[in-house]
């Protein structure tokens, strides 16, 4: 075995592996399947700070209650996904997208996306949230629980249909949701 251990051949596989594995430990991050981030966020009165709110001469007066615009539920796609997704109006006029009962997988580099793409599915839904219009709100918080993404005062609601909760670093839907006007 010391013979073995001595031929450069062999030293030169053995780190090559070494580096190989270290490298695949980074980029597919395993430990996080067995590590669960949970959220717990109240819906917020009005846009965090630091968050326009939008065009003034288009928005109707604020109103003193956040309205639902849109909801829908979450469907399974590469992981199993459950909760309930919602685009709430603040009484600043300002957006929110609010994922509520959030139960997914954690996973690297994990992303909330607002799509304008149908939700299928099965495999067939898997990859489709990125080829058309499509807007990240935000890394996701945690893969379990209730939480808030301010909408950029430019990105208009009405122009997505749907959710995903979008692994960016393998550009999968883990879950998704289709948006129906309330």
């Amino acid at each position: 075995m010391r013979a073995m251990l001595r031929r450069p051949v062999v030293v030169g596989l053995l780190l090559l592996g070494l580096a190989a594995g270290a490298v695949g430990a980074v980029w597919f991050q395993p430990w996080k399947l067995w590590v669960d981030e949970t959220v717990r966020e109240d819906l917020p009165a009005a846009a965090p700070a630091g968050v326009p709110e939008q065009g003034a001469a288009a928005d109707p007066p604020a109103q003193a209650q956040p309205r639902t615009l849109a909801t829908g539920e979450l469907i399974s796609h590469e992981h199993r996904t459950t909760g309930t997704v919602k685009i709430v109006r603040l009484a600043d006029g300002s957006h929110v997208l609010r994922l509520e009962n959030l139960d997914t997988s954690n996973g690297p580099d994990l992303r909330v996306l607002l799509a304008d793409a149908p939700v299928k599915d099965g495999t067939a839904g898997w990859r489709v949230f990125d080829d058309g219009k499509h807007t990240a709100v935000g890394k996701l918080k945690g893969n379990k629980g209730d939480q808030n993404y301010a909408l950029p005062r430019d990105v208009d609601p009405a122009d997505y249909t749907s959710v995903s909760i979008w692994c960016d670093r393998f550009d999968v839907s883990f879950g998704a949701a289709e948006l129906a006007p309330v």
